[in-house]
């Protein structure tokens, strides 16, 4: 039954083939070697292909007549006019290796080399193309290829569980129809897919998608940014004549090899000052991307890209891959920006450096010029790359003030048509711009049955048998989730815990039931309780939190009888203070207890201003050392100290036993914040406004018994910002004053992030290496700095192999102001990204500009640190 299935799939297909027209071929080079990749360009249907690794080619096409381009970088290109009948035409082609001369180009003075006066037109007029279309539609083939060339053996057995062999070759394919409208509006329909989806997120289409026009491209700085000279050298290598245009060959070479630069051969088109080709290559965070993209001029008016190709090639923790992606682009329809219109595109740019003379006449004759920018780019076809750059940016302005939401960078829609996976071998070979391999036929083999299973276990077909039916007592020991509903959800966390002194080994024990929403502009409900006992001081606590939360606000309430930090931000991880405690014999955690209900509540008002409140009411009650018990003993040390923070401002931070009743109110404004859509949901831009924030804290004596009477507000604004080449600066500042001190607790004071542990866990920007964790906690002003700036490189970042890795150096300034502090400072250093994960620091600290003490720490990667946080 199956080979009679499979000899009906032949037939259709056969027969289907022999009725379908177009053309096909080989395109060779003249010294007989196939051309794998070369670009074909149909003119009059806008369509862009490639051949395959054998330089063999197929193109469907309607009967008729069509201007057929054949290009392939290094070679000439040949343009044939094709008549198609009913069936397929063959076109086999070879090309001449490009001859490329050397222009008689004047120099200046200084004999600069004549590619900076190119890229310097071209910079001049990249402002220009990106805005020269009001919006396009095409069609986007991507199809990629790649295998996992070695993993670590304690992945193996997961790995090859989830059917991921080292060496396999790996498939995908996928067809998009694509719109764009100007400025940022990005809509994709995936009608098509063929993947096994295995491409350990090495997909480039954040290159594909975007545009080396703009300053930068999938976070890497564009040859064409206007910033480019401060981040690349530029070669002259000759120009060749393509069809009717004059293409300069120009060499991109990085001041300072790395990560988010690009390194190889930009090609740019003579007297339209745009973008020809590109070979070029960069880096990711160590993982190296290749990229060759042939451009063609859309109806004459704009050039396009219409094929790109990748190789990406990596090693990310022992798990080292390579994967090679080819796209195609497509029936292109452009629509032009009637405001930038211009007949010829021809526009003579004059460089102002070697031109100067010629430009101040020009300059002269328009200097009282305020005619529309239409009409002015019109003018005898002449501009200075300054007059240029004042009008797109003064274009580009007017423009953001008609916006509705100028705060809004990019708006992108994706969504996967209902039949995308649905498509059999006859719809492929019909759509396909590019003929697979044989190698390639035979790795879908493979990759066709295991997708299937996989949409399956998706769908929740009948046969997906899950790790176990419902509940087993194993999952008291280590956790599971069930689902209970559609939209709803049960879960046994997997116990925690630690080692304290006050209560010994403790366990924690947490379960929780909570809705399912995908949605964010839904409310989400949660409740959760947690269980906790000491072994040593054998005490029961626990609490219940419940919650509700949307993307508008969020209502927390919190209750029970539960252990607490005396500061709140928790700055000691358990799991560290159990290390330090056992191995060290450091018990720097210092807790006390409160039966207490919390309810925190925040909304946010509007895209850029959030208000927040909350009320607490709290009975406190010390706790005391009920343990002595560790691994290692330390001869040096007398024993654990006391469960009571050491405060220069208050000697004694113990306290009896009271009722605590707090109020709050903040505020955090970011009014320069800017987003990105996708899919209908705004995302913040992270670091595109500083977060301006206002808190007020009141406790309130004589409700509920309260014995506290204090007032206390506090300003601060954190920032993040790129300067210079890639240098990068971040900081926090916080200041604040009680104004009332009338009754208050320890707890009750202002603590700032210290650490005396060998891990730093708190936020790298906001934190303090080296400090006691409660030795200037304060009752009166305080002043808050931190200061963290990342070179590009520095020491071991001059090496471009060290930069390759994603290694980043940096240095930071600590400061605090407490009446106590006299002036507290901490000067560090940091290696940044070691194995991608971790932060080596060291640090040196001064009060009063007297050395204290030195420390090294280790810590998670300031890149990743954020999401670990989350997590």
């Amino acid at each position: 039954m199956k080979k009679l299935l499979l000899l009906s799939l032949l037939l259709i297909s056969a027969f289907t083939y022999s009725f379908a027209s177009g053309i096909k071929g080989t395109i060779k080079s003249d010294d007989g070697q196939v051309l794998s990749y070369a670009s074909i360009f149909v003119k009059q249907t806008g369509t862009g292909s490639t051949t395959n690794e054998n330089g063999y080619y197929e193109i469907l096409l309607s009967a008729g007549t069509y201007d057929v381009v054949y290009q392939y970088l290094g070679f000439e290109t040949v343009v044939r006019t094709v008549d198609v009948g009913e069936t397929f035409t063959e076109v086999n082609i070879v090309l001449k290796t490009q001859v490329t001369v050397l222009q008689n180009v004047t120099v200046n003075a200084g004999n600069e080399d004549p590619a900076y006066t190119i890229m310097r037109k071209a910079i001049a007029k990249a402002n220009y193309h990106r805005n020269q279309l009001d919006g396009y539609t095409a069609r986007i083939y991507i199809k990629g290829t790649g295998k996992l060339l070695d993993y670590p053996w304690l992945a193996k057995r997961a790995l090859e569980k989830e059917g991921v062999e080292k060496g396999r070759v790996y498939i995908s394919e996928s067809v998009s129809d694509v719109t764009y409208t100007r400025p940022g509006k990005y809509e994709e329909k995936v009608i098509s897919i063929h993947s096994d989806g295995k491409d350990n997120n090495t997909a480039p289409n954040r290159f594909i998608y975007g545009s080396f026009y703009e300053p930068e491209i999938a976070g890497t700085i564009s040859p064409l940014s206007p910033k480019s000279f401060s981040y690349y050298r530029f070669e002259y290598l000759g120009t060749f004549k393509d069809r009717d245009y004059e293409v300069s060959r120009i060499r991109v070479t990085p001041r300072s090899r790395g990560d988010n630069v690009v390194e190889g051969v930009i090609y740019i088109v003579e007297d339209w000052w745009a973008i020809h080709s590109l070979d070029v290559s960069t880096t990711k965070m160590g993982i190296k991307v290749a990229i060759k993209s042939m451009y063609a001029p859309i109806d004459d008016k704009a050039w396009m890209p219409v094929t790109h190709q990748f190789k990406v090639d990596g090693k990310i923790l022992g798990f080292e891959f390579t994967y090679n992606y080819l796209s195609t682009v497509s029936n292109y329809v452009i629509h032009l920006n009637p405001e930038l219109y211009v007949e010829s595109n021809k526009m003579e740019v004059i460089d102002e450096k070697l031109e100067q003379e010629h430009a101040k006449e020009i300059q002269k004759r328009h200097v009282d010029d305020t005619q529309e920018l239409q009409k002015r780019l019109e003018s005898g076809k002449e501009i200075t790359r300054k007059e240029l750059n004042t009008m797109m940016r003064e274009y580009e302005r007017k423009e953001r003030k008609q916006q509705e939401a100028p705060e809004i960078i990019s708006d992108i829609s994706f969504k996967i048509d209902s039949g995308a996976y649905k498509k059999d071998s006859t719809y492929w070979n019909a759509l396909r711009p590019v003929p697979l391999t044989r190698d390639e036929i035979k790795g879908y083999e493979k990759a066709d049955s295991m997708s299937v299973v996989e949409r399956k276990k998706e769908a929740g077909d009948t046969t997906k048998q899950s790790k176990h039916a419902g509940f087993q007592p194993w999952d008291i020991l280590i956790g599971d989730s069930y689902k209970i509903s559609k939209h709803s959800n049960f879960k046994i966390h997997t116990p925690g815990g630690g080692f304290n002194t006050v209560e010994g080994f403790n366990l924690i024990y947490k379960i929780s039931f909570g809705t399912i929403v995908q949605d964010t502009n839904k409310t989400r409900f949660k409740i959760m309780p947690t269980f906790r006992y000491g072994f040593s001081s054998k005490s029961f606590s626990g609490h219940t939190s419940v919650s509700l939360r949307n993307k508008k606000y969020s209502l927390v309430i919190d209750g029970g009888r539960y252990v607490s930090q005396y500061n709140p931000d928790e700055p000691i991880w358990p799991i560290v203070n159990t290390l330090t405690t056992l191995f060290l014999q450091k018990n720097l955690m210092k807790i006390y207890e409160r039966d207490y209900l919390d309810i925190q509540y925040r909304k946010r008002a509007n895209p850029f201003i959030t208000v927040s409140a909350s009320t607490s009411w709290m009975r406190r009650r010390e706790l005391f050392n009920t343990t002595d018990y560790t691994w290692i003993k330390n001869s040096n040390m007398e024993g654990y100290t006391d469960n009571r923070p050491v405060n220069i401002e208050l000697p004694n931070t113990g306290f009896d036993e009271h009722d605590a009743f707090i109020a709050s109110f903040g505020i955090a404004a970011r009014p320069w914040l800017k987003y990105r859509i996708y899919n209908g949901h705004k995302h913040e831009i992270d670091e595109s406004s500083p977060t301006l924030s206002f808190n007020y804290k009141k406790g309130i004596n004589s409700i509920l018994n309260s014995d506290v009477d204090f007032d206390q507000i506090e300003l601060g604004v954190k920032h993040g910002f790129n300067v210079g080449v890639r240098g990068k600066i971040d900081f926090a500042l916080l200041g604040g004053a009680f104004l009332n001190t009338n009754k208050m607790y320890f707890m009750d004071y202002k603590h700032f992030l210290g650490n005396l542990t060998p891990f730093s866990t708190s936020d790298p920007v906001g934190s303090y290496r080296l400090m006691d964790y409660y030795l200037y906690s304060t009752a009166d002003k305080y002043f808050s700095a931190n200061v963290h700036y990342q070179f590009r490189k520095f020491l071991f970042t001059t090496i471009p192999l060290v930069r390759l890795t994603g290694i980043r150096e940096n240095v930071f300034v600590n400061y605090l102001a407490t009446p106590t502090s006299k002036n507290y400072t901490e000067v560090g250093y940091s290696i940044d990204g070691i194995l991608r994960i971790f932060r080596l620091e060291v640090a040196a600290a001064f009060r009063d500009g007297q050395y204290l003490n030195t420390g090294f720490r280790i810590g998670i990667a300031t890149s990743i640190h954020a999401n670990f946080s989350d997590n």
